[in-house]
Protein backbone atom coordinates (compact mmCIF):
# COMPACT_ATOMS: atom_id res chain seq x y z
CA UNK A 1 0.00 0.00 0.00
CA UNK A 2 1.39 3.51 -1.06
CA UNK A 3 1.45 6.35 1.26
CA UNK A 4 -1.26 8.40 -0.08
CA UNK A 5 -3.19 5.14 0.34
CA UNK A 6 -1.80 4.10 4.06
CA UNK A 7 -3.12 8.16 4.78
CA UNK A 8 -6.45 7.79 3.62
CA UNK A 9 -7.16 4.59 5.39
CA UNK A 10 -6.48 5.99 8.63
CA UNK A 11 -8.11 8.78 8.16
CA UNK A 12 -11.06 6.60 7.90
CA UNK A 13 -10.72 4.65 10.76
CA UNK A 14 -8.99 7.28 13.16
CA UNK A 15 -11.66 10.31 11.61
CA UNK A 16 -10.40 12.23 14.67
CA UNK A 17 -7.54 12.96 12.42
CA UNK A 18 -9.01 13.89 9.63
CA UNK A 19 -11.38 16.91 9.19
CA UNK A 20 -14.92 16.97 10.75
CA UNK A 21 -16.64 13.46 11.79
CA UNK A 22 -20.21 14.27 11.01
CA UNK A 23 -21.26 10.82 11.74
CA UNK A 24 -24.68 11.08 12.92
CA UNK A 25 -27.86 8.73 11.97
CA UNK A 26 -30.09 10.60 14.20
CA UNK A 27 -32.05 13.57 13.35
CA UNK A 28 -28.84 14.61 11.06
CA UNK A 29 -26.92 16.09 13.74
CA UNK A 30 -23.33 15.75 14.15
CA UNK A 31 -21.83 13.48 16.88
CA UNK A 32 -18.91 14.83 19.00
CA UNK A 33 -15.76 13.28 17.55
CA UNK A 34 -13.43 10.42 18.75
CA UNK A 35 -10.97 11.98 21.45
CA UNK A 36 -7.91 12.22 20.06
CA UNK A 37 -5.05 9.80 19.21
CA UNK A 38 -3.77 8.33 22.54
CA UNK A 39 -6.87 9.41 24.92
CA UNK A 40 -8.60 6.22 23.82
CA UNK A 41 -8.28 4.74 27.18
CA UNK A 42 -9.33 7.73 29.08
CA UNK A 43 -13.44 7.63 30.29
CA UNK A 44 -14.80 9.78 27.58
CA UNK A 45 -18.17 12.00 29.23
CA UNK A 46 -20.57 13.63 27.40
CA UNK A 47 -24.01 15.33 27.91
CA UNK A 48 -26.12 17.93 30.09
CA UNK A 49 -24.34 20.93 30.81
CA UNK A 50 -26.04 21.10 34.46
CA UNK A 51 -24.60 17.97 35.36
CA UNK A 52 -21.42 18.61 33.60
CA UNK A 53 -19.82 20.87 36.70
CA UNK A 54 -20.26 18.25 38.98
CA UNK A 55 -18.44 15.70 36.44
CA UNK A 56 -15.73 17.65 35.62
CA UNK A 57 -15.60 18.55 39.56
CA UNK A 58 -15.49 14.34 40.21
CA UNK A 59 -12.78 13.64 37.48
CA UNK A 60 -10.37 16.22 38.14
CA UNK A 61 -10.78 14.73 41.86
CA UNK A 62 -10.10 11.05 40.69
CA UNK A 63 -7.56 12.28 38.22
CA UNK A 64 -5.44 13.70 41.02
CA UNK A 65 -6.06 10.78 43.51
CA UNK A 66 -6.04 7.50 41.59
CA UNK A 67 -3.55 5.93 38.88
CA UNK A 68 -5.87 6.37 36.48
CA UNK A 69 -6.18 9.57 33.74
CA UNK A 70 -8.34 12.29 33.91
CA UNK A 71 -11.63 11.86 32.51
CA UNK A 72 -12.65 13.89 29.28
CA UNK A 73 -15.92 16.25 29.83
CA UNK A 74 -17.58 17.37 26.99
CA UNK A 75 -20.81 19.78 27.12
CA UNK A 76 -22.91 18.55 24.48
CA UNK A 77 -26.92 18.80 25.85
CA UNK A 78 -28.54 16.28 27.39
CA UNK A 79 -30.28 15.09 24.01
CA UNK A 80 -27.19 15.37 22.18
CA UNK A 81 -24.83 13.36 24.58
CA UNK A 82 -27.44 10.44 23.94
CA UNK A 83 -26.83 11.23 20.46
CA UNK A 84 -23.22 10.57 21.15
CA UNK A 85 -23.53 7.76 23.67
CA UNK A 86 -25.89 5.50 21.43
CA UNK A 87 -23.24 5.73 18.71
CA UNK A 88 -21.65 2.82 19.66
CA UNK A 89 -19.19 0.30 22.02
CA UNK A 90 -15.66 0.66 22.42
CA UNK A 91 -12.80 2.54 24.17
CA UNK A 92 -13.27 5.57 21.44
CA UNK A 93 -16.71 6.01 22.41
CA UNK A 94 -18.57 7.49 25.52
CA UNK A 95 -18.75 5.54 28.05
CA UNK A 96 -20.72 8.15 30.23
CA UNK A 97 -23.53 10.58 29.66
CA UNK A 98 -24.86 12.62 31.87
CA UNK A 99 -28.62 13.63 31.90
CA UNK A 100 -31.01 16.70 33.49
CA UNK A 101 -34.02 14.35 32.65
CA UNK A 102 -34.46 10.57 32.49
CA UNK A 103 -33.63 8.86 29.29
CA UNK A 104 -36.29 8.33 26.73
CA UNK A 105 -37.43 5.16 24.96
CA UNK A 106 -36.61 6.68 22.00
CA UNK A 107 -33.31 7.01 22.92
CA UNK A 108 -32.78 3.93 24.23
CA UNK A 109 -34.12 1.96 21.09
CA UNK A 110 -31.35 4.36 19.09
CA UNK A 111 -28.97 2.82 21.63
CA UNK A 112 -30.16 -0.36 21.19
CA UNK A 113 -30.36 -0.15 17.27
CA UNK A 114 -26.03 0.30 17.60
CA UNK A 115 -25.39 -2.79 19.83
CA UNK A 116 -25.30 -0.37 23.05
CA UNK A 117 -28.06 -2.40 25.27
CA UNK A 118 -27.00 -2.57 28.77
CA UNK A 119 -27.20 0.74 30.83
CA UNK A 120 -27.22 1.63 34.39
CA UNK A 121 -28.63 4.60 35.18
CA UNK A 122 -27.73 6.67 38.60
CA UNK A 123 -29.13 9.06 39.51
CA UNK A 124 -27.08 11.77 41.76
CA UNK A 125 -29.31 14.32 43.36
CA UNK A 126 -31.89 17.53 42.31
CA UNK A 127 -31.61 20.92 40.97
CA UNK A 128 -34.01 23.66 40.58
CA UNK A 129 -34.76 25.20 37.11
CA UNK A 130 -34.59 29.04 38.02
CA UNK A 131 -35.59 32.16 35.69
CA UNK A 132 -32.82 34.79 36.72
CA UNK A 133 -31.83 38.27 35.79
CA UNK A 134 -29.14 40.21 36.16
CA UNK A 135 -28.59 42.27 39.46
CA UNK A 136 -29.71 45.66 38.08
CA UNK A 137 -32.36 44.28 36.45
CA UNK A 138 -36.07 44.51 38.51
CA UNK A 139 -37.09 41.26 40.36
CA UNK A 140 -39.77 39.09 39.19
CA UNK A 141 -42.32 36.68 41.28
CA UNK A 142 -44.17 34.71 38.74
CA UNK A 143 -46.39 32.34 39.26
CA UNK A 144 -46.61 28.65 36.67
CA UNK A 145 -49.36 30.45 34.70
CA UNK A 146 -47.96 33.78 33.78
CA UNK A 147 -44.51 31.62 32.59
CA UNK A 148 -47.33 29.55 30.33
CA UNK A 149 -48.54 32.92 29.16
CA UNK A 150 -45.44 34.63 28.91
CA UNK A 151 -43.80 31.62 26.72
CA UNK A 152 -46.59 30.11 24.85
CA UNK A 153 -46.75 30.20 20.88
CA UNK A 154 -50.67 30.46 20.94
CA UNK A 155 -53.12 31.44 23.79
CA UNK A 156 -56.79 31.55 23.58
CA UNK A 157 -58.72 33.87 22.05
CA UNK A 158 -61.58 34.30 24.66
CA UNK A 159 -64.13 33.09 21.96
CA UNK A 160 -62.95 29.58 21.70
CA UNK A 161 -60.45 29.65 19.29
CA UNK A 162 -56.50 30.51 19.62
CA UNK A 163 -54.31 33.27 18.35
CA UNK A 164 -50.63 34.12 18.28
CA UNK A 165 -49.19 34.80 21.85
CA UNK A 166 -49.85 38.77 21.87
CA UNK A 167 -47.97 39.77 25.00
CA UNK A 168 -44.90 41.58 24.67
CA UNK A 169 -44.43 42.91 28.27
CA UNK A 170 -44.33 40.96 31.32
CA UNK A 171 -47.31 43.85 32.31
CA UNK A 172 -49.72 42.18 29.41
CA UNK A 173 -49.14 39.14 31.84
CA UNK A 174 -50.30 40.69 34.78
CA UNK A 175 -50.19 44.15 35.68
CA UNK A 176 -48.56 43.06 38.65
CA UNK A 177 -45.11 42.47 36.63
CA UNK A 178 -42.69 44.63 35.17
CA UNK A 179 -43.49 47.08 32.24
CA UNK A 180 -40.48 45.32 30.30
CA UNK A 181 -40.46 43.59 27.11
CA UNK A 182 -40.66 39.78 27.17
CA UNK A 183 -37.29 38.64 26.16
CA UNK A 184 -36.34 35.28 27.58
CA UNK A 185 -32.72 33.03 26.84
CA UNK A 186 -33.20 29.68 27.28
CA UNK A 187 -31.68 26.29 26.40
CA UNK A 188 -32.43 24.56 23.02
CA UNK A 189 -34.16 21.98 22.15
CA UNK A 190 -31.41 19.44 22.59
CA UNK A 191 -31.37 20.39 26.45
CA UNK A 192 -32.34 18.47 29.35
CA UNK A 193 -33.27 21.96 31.35
CA UNK A 194 -35.55 22.52 28.34
CA UNK A 195 -37.23 19.54 28.55
CA UNK A 196 -37.59 19.69 32.34
CA UNK A 197 -38.93 23.59 31.64
CA UNK A 198 -41.66 22.61 29.57
CA UNK A 199 -42.73 19.94 31.25
CA UNK A 200 -42.82 21.43 35.07
CA UNK A 201 -43.17 25.04 34.47
CA UNK A 202 -45.00 25.30 30.83
CA UNK A 203 -47.70 22.10 31.20
CA UNK A 204 -48.43 22.61 34.39
CA UNK A 205 -49.06 26.61 33.69
CA UNK A 206 -51.24 25.46 31.26
CA UNK A 207 -53.44 23.26 33.52
CA UNK A 208 -54.07 27.10 35.42
CA UNK A 209 -56.03 28.05 32.03
CA UNK A 210 -59.52 26.91 31.96
CA UNK A 211 -59.47 26.68 28.19
CA UNK A 212 -56.36 24.31 28.60
CA UNK A 213 -58.12 22.15 30.80
CA UNK A 214 -60.73 21.97 28.79
CA UNK A 215 -58.70 21.11 25.64
CA UNK A 216 -56.92 18.34 27.98
CA UNK A 217 -60.18 16.63 28.41
CA UNK A 218 -61.11 15.95 24.96
CA UNK A 219 -57.75 16.22 23.17
CA UNK A 220 -54.51 15.46 25.52
CA UNK A 221 -52.12 15.10 22.24
CA UNK A 222 -53.23 18.47 21.48
CA UNK A 223 -53.18 19.76 24.88
CA UNK A 224 -49.38 18.50 24.80
CA UNK A 225 -48.54 20.49 21.80
CA UNK A 226 -50.12 23.85 23.11
CA UNK A 227 -48.93 23.67 26.68
CA UNK A 228 -45.05 22.50 25.91
CA UNK A 229 -44.47 24.78 22.36
CA UNK A 230 -42.53 28.11 23.04
CA UNK A 231 -43.20 31.15 20.46
CA UNK A 232 -40.64 31.55 18.19
CA UNK A 233 -41.01 35.00 17.97
CA UNK A 234 -38.00 37.36 19.67
CA UNK A 235 -39.57 37.02 22.55
CA UNK A 236 -37.56 33.20 23.28
CA UNK A 237 -34.19 32.77 22.10
CA UNK A 238 -32.49 29.83 22.36
CA UNK A 239 -29.07 30.35 23.98
CA UNK A 240 -26.77 27.55 23.25
CA UNK A 241 -25.87 25.20 25.97
CA UNK A 242 -23.02 27.30 27.46
CA UNK A 243 -24.09 28.80 31.08
CA UNK A 244 -21.65 30.98 31.15
CA UNK A 245 -22.62 32.87 28.05
CA UNK A 246 -25.84 33.30 29.45
CA UNK A 247 -24.60 34.98 32.86
CA UNK A 248 -22.69 37.13 30.56
CA UNK A 249 -26.05 38.02 28.78
CA UNK A 250 -27.87 38.69 32.26
CA UNK A 251 -25.15 40.57 33.48
CA UNK A 252 -24.99 42.85 30.67
CA UNK A 253 -28.66 43.31 29.74
CA UNK A 254 -30.92 43.72 32.92
CA UNK A 255 -34.46 43.25 31.14
CA UNK A 256 -32.96 39.90 29.76
CA UNK A 257 -34.66 36.63 31.80
CA UNK A 258 -32.32 34.03 31.72
CA UNK A 259 -33.61 29.56 32.08
CA UNK A 260 -30.89 28.25 33.65
CA UNK A 261 -30.27 25.54 36.68
CA UNK A 262 -30.07 26.47 40.33
CA UNK A 263 -26.20 25.34 40.81
CA UNK A 264 -24.89 27.61 37.87
CA UNK A 265 -27.18 30.86 38.97
CA UNK A 266 -26.10 30.03 42.42
CA UNK A 267 -22.85 29.74 41.72
CA UNK A 268 -22.96 33.55 40.20
CA UNK A 269 -25.62 34.89 43.12
CA UNK A 270 -23.17 37.75 43.17
CA UNK A 271 -24.10 38.48 39.68
CA UNK A 272 -27.23 37.48 39.09
CA UNK A 273 -30.49 37.12 40.90
CA UNK A 274 -33.45 34.35 40.92
CA UNK A 275 -37.04 35.14 40.67
CA UNK A 276 -39.15 33.88 43.11
CA UNK A 277 -42.09 31.27 41.73
CA UNK A 278 -45.25 31.47 43.78
CA UNK A 279 -43.26 33.40 46.37
CA UNK A 280 -40.68 30.94 47.35
CA UNK A 281 -37.18 31.29 46.35
CA UNK A 282 -34.52 28.99 44.67
CA UNK A 283 -32.91 27.80 47.43
CA UNK A 284 -30.86 24.69 48.22
CA UNK A 285 -33.51 23.71 51.07
CA UNK A 286 -36.33 24.89 49.41
CA UNK A 287 -35.40 22.63 46.36
CA UNK A 288 -34.14 19.43 49.07
CA UNK A 289 -37.84 19.66 50.76
CA UNK A 290 -39.92 19.95 47.21
CA UNK A 291 -41.13 23.34 48.28
CA UNK A 292 -39.94 24.99 45.39
CA UNK A 293 -41.68 23.96 42.59
CA UNK A 294 -39.85 23.93 39.45
CA UNK A 295 -36.92 21.44 39.56
CA UNK A 296 -36.04 17.91 38.96
CA UNK A 297 -34.01 14.98 39.01
CA UNK A 298 -30.50 14.53 37.63
CA UNK A 299 -28.58 11.20 36.37
CA UNK A 300 -25.51 9.91 34.20
CA UNK A 301 -25.83 6.71 32.27
CA UNK A 302 -23.18 3.66 32.31
CA UNK A 303 -22.07 1.72 29.45
CA UNK A 304 -21.61 -1.53 30.65
CA UNK A 305 -20.24 -3.05 27.78
CA UNK A 306 -17.52 -0.03 28.23
CA UNK A 307 -16.21 -1.44 32.06
CA UNK A 308 -14.14 -3.89 30.29
CA UNK A 309 -12.84 -1.82 27.80
CA UNK A 310 -11.89 1.49 29.64
CA UNK A 311 -9.63 1.88 32.54
CA UNK A 312 -11.30 3.16 35.44
CA UNK A 313 -14.98 3.13 34.73
CA UNK A 314 -16.03 1.36 37.38
CA UNK A 315 -13.97 3.40 40.22
CA UNK A 316 -14.96 6.72 38.98
CA UNK A 317 -18.87 5.29 39.55
CA UNK A 318 -17.54 4.47 42.45
CA UNK A 319 -15.87 7.83 43.10
CA UNK A 320 -18.80 9.82 42.55
CA UNK A 321 -21.42 8.03 44.62
CA UNK A 322 -19.61 7.52 48.03
CA UNK A 323 -20.43 10.12 50.53
CA UNK A 324 -17.59 12.80 50.32
CA UNK A 325 -18.87 13.40 46.96
CA UNK A 326 -22.30 13.65 47.08
CA UNK A 327 -24.03 13.51 50.18
CA UNK A 328 -25.00 16.47 52.16
CA UNK A 329 -21.00 17.38 53.43
CA UNK A 330 -19.42 16.42 50.35
CA UNK A 331 -17.48 18.30 47.81
CA UNK A 332 -20.57 18.33 45.09
CA UNK A 333 -22.65 20.50 47.66
CA UNK A 334 -20.60 23.26 47.47
CA UNK A 335 -21.02 22.73 43.44
CA UNK A 336 -24.61 23.17 44.10
CA UNK A 337 -25.90 19.36 43.85
CA UNK A 338 -29.21 19.03 45.93
CA UNK A 339 -28.34 15.29 47.72
CA UNK A 340 -30.92 12.42 47.16
CA UNK A 341 -32.42 11.42 50.79
CA UNK A 342 -29.72 9.17 52.60
CA UNK A 343 -31.67 5.95 51.93
CA UNK A 344 -31.83 6.35 48.22
CA UNK A 345 -28.34 7.34 48.26
CA UNK A 346 -27.65 4.18 49.37
CA UNK A 347 -29.93 2.08 47.37
CA UNK A 348 -28.46 3.66 43.81
CA UNK A 349 -24.91 3.29 44.92
CA UNK A 350 -25.86 -0.34 45.34
CA UNK A 351 -27.29 -0.83 42.39
CA UNK A 352 -24.50 1.36 40.65
CA UNK A 353 -21.57 -0.97 41.77
CA UNK A 354 -24.12 -3.62 41.58
CA UNK A 355 -23.93 -2.66 37.38
CA UNK A 356 -28.02 -3.71 38.02
CA UNK A 357 -29.29 -2.58 34.18
CA UNK A 358 -32.06 -0.32 33.26
CA UNK A 359 -34.70 -1.99 31.81
CA UNK A 360 -37.02 -0.26 29.44
CA UNK A 361 -40.34 0.52 30.42
CA UNK A 362 -42.92 -2.05 28.01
Amino acid sequence: MGLKQLVMALCLIGLAACGDSQLSAFDGEPVPPPPPLGQADRIRIVGSSTVAPFSTTVAEQFGASTRFATPIVETTGTGGGFKAFCHGVGPEQPSISNASRPIKSSELNLCAEAGVNQLVEVKIGFDGIVLASGKAGPDFDLTKEQIFRALAVELPDGNGGWVANPNRLWSDVSAELPAIPIYVYGPPPTSGTRDAFVEIAMELGAEAVPEMVALEETDPEAFARRATTIRTDDAWVDAGENDTAMIQTLTKNPNVVGVLGFSSAEQNGDRIKAARVNGIEPTFNNIATGEYRISRSMFFYVKVQNVPLVPGLMEFVDAFTREDSWGPEGYLAEKGLIPLPEEERARVREQSLALTLLEAEG
